[in-house]
């Protein structure tokens, strides 16, 4: 199987400590690439390093929303130089997140706006973190795919139906964690059930959401195979399938990431 943790944070220190470790034992559970998602620009060089040492992690650039009021001068530019890098793979994680309020939520628009001309000049994905904006977060997509095409993908979803369909009609891809297998997520369980199949893809968020039965432990991208499994029961098909369908899907949507065929063939 061939198995893909479409985000997580592997600079973080849980992760970075035993760097070695959580990379084996991804592998050891079929978990062959792995994306490492930036959540603040000014300490991006530390994802970037992780990408460049290890053929199986890429990585993205960008601010998330927590962020956005400490890195308010980030310019669209400045992605885009980011993102010619070999290794970069993707914009954000960027968006709206009106549940802890850490930056003002002009701050934050004003943000994901920026990531968004950026993955539209370079057509990288968009990695977008909505939690309790669900509106904001669909009107502002609604409103920026009306001035030129780009590619969204709604991370770690646990939002309404509502963001989920207004997303998809758009082109989004929507990705599901841990949260999954939660016993009081019925509702994110429904919304998995309804998101076509073309459209899904998986990931950890580790260190953070461990699934059942790692729940209260630090995340990890090895754990992803948890989320997979539910993820195939409620689309009735078998884990391997489900591997291959969000593993086909990944590659759609990051187009830049090289196949590991192809990195052996590069190197």
């Amino acid at each position: 199987m061939f198995i893909v943790d479409s985000h997580c944070h592997l600079d973080y220190d849980s992760l970075y400590e035993d760097i070695e470790g959580v990379l084996e034992r991804a592998r050891q559970n079929d978990v062959r690439l792995v994306v490492s998602i930036a959540t603040r620009v000014r300490k991006f060089d530390k994802i970037l390093e992780l990408a460049e040492r290890y053929p199986e992690v890429w990585c993205t650039v960008g601010t998330h929303p927590h962020h956005a009021h400490e890195e308010p001068d980030i310019t669209a530019r400045q992605l885009i130089d980011f993102a010619r890098h070999p290794k970069v793979v993707g914009i954000g994680e960027a968006g709206l997140d009106y549940h802890y309020d850490f930056s003002p939520p002009e701050a934050q628009a004003k943000c994901f706006r920026v990531h968004i001309d950026a993955a539209r000049e370079t057509g990288l994905p968009l990695v977008i973190h909505s939690r309790e904006a669900e509106e904001d977060t669909a009107l502002i997509l609604e409103e920026e795919m009306a001035m030129g095409a780009f590619k969204p993908l709604l991370h770690c979803f646990t939002s309404k139906p509502e963001l989920a369909s207004r997303g998809l009609a758009l082109g989004a891809y929507v990705s599901f964690s841990g949260i999954l297998t939660y016993k009081n997520a019925q509702g994110i369980r429904d919304a998995a059930a309804n998101v076509p199949l073309d459209r899904i893809l998986v990931e950890t968020d580790a260190p953070y959401l461990a699934p059942v039965p790692f729940r209260g432990k630090s995340n990890e991208p090895s754990f992803v195979v948890k989320t997979l499994e539910q993820l195939a029961a409620l689309k009735a098909v078998s884990r391997e399938e489900i591997a291959r369908i969000t593993t086909e899907n990944f590659f759609r949507l990051f187009s830049k990431v090289k196949k590991p065929d192809e990195v052996s063939r590069a190197a």
